[in-house]
């Protein structure tokens, strides 16, 4: 790699921003993309570009072979992240499955008997409102919002600023009792079909999950479709 594209790479990752290095295996000709702005010596088609977003989503690079050029596509995506909203018994088990997921865990909750250092050991732990806390955190296309407390007070205003974001997954606990009353609340608050299709409520795939654990593992599981197979979990 050449050193200006070096030092450009590892300021971008530093600022958290999404990274992809084009090399011609044949000639060493560059482009360093970030944040899908290219510049460099790699004509990027059309071709590559479908086959980079490929490779952004799945999270590993490719040898590509198009329009008379083989290009090796690097990627450096910044952390997948995944905010909790609600230091309940059921984000427990939650937090260490998404970690070993390949997440970056926050958990929020202002209640302080909830979230402590104790039950929610290495793990950032912000005690704002909830909508505080998301707006400095700015929900990005690699963010997963999920909402536990089943309280609006504090749920209502976290999946209103998660939906007004790039996140890819939002989730809340509930079911469609709850899921009712908060498509009301919301729509007062200038929402609307399209934005309720995004919420996943009840949170989780439908494996008949009772327990807090198995709860988590239906929250990761559907976590993972929507970010893999985005048009199988929308269906």
């Amino acid at each position: 790699m050449k050193l200006t594209n070096l030092k450009a790479l590892n300021e971008a990752r530093a600022a958290g921003k999404s990274v992809m290095l084009f090399s011609n295996v044949e000639t060493g000709a560059e482009t360093l993309s970030i944040d899908g702005q290219g510049s460099g010596d790699v004509d990027i088609t059309l071709a590559l570009r479908e086959a980079a977003t490929r490779a952004h989503n799945e999270d590993r690079g490719r040898l590509v072979e198009a329009d008379g050029q083989r290009i090796f596509i690097q990627i450096f995506n910044p952390a997948r992240r995944l905010v909790i909203v609600g230091a309940v018994h059921i984000a427990q088990p939650l937090v260490p499955m998404a970690r070993l997921a390949g997440y970056k865990v926050t958990v929020i909750d202002p209640r302080g008997a909830w979230a402590t250092p104790e039950r929610f050991p290495d793990i950032e732990i912000d005690r704002r409102w909830p909508d505080e806390a998301l707006e400095d955190i700015k929900p990005d296309s690699r963010t997963a919002v999920v909402t536990l407390t089943h309280d609006p007070k504090l749920d209502d205003p976290a999946l209103t600023v998660a939906l007004r974001s790039d996140a890819f997954y939002i989730g809340a606990l509930g079911g469609r009792k709850t899921a009712g009353k908060r498509v009301e609340r919301l729509t007062e608050e200038g929402f609307g079909q399209s934005d309720f299709a995004r919420i996943r409520g009840p949170v989780g795939l439908d494996i008949g999950a009772i327990s807090p654990a198995e709860i988590a593992v239906s929250i990761v599981g559907q976590i993972t479709e929507t970010l893999h197979k985005p048009e199988r979990a929308a269906a």
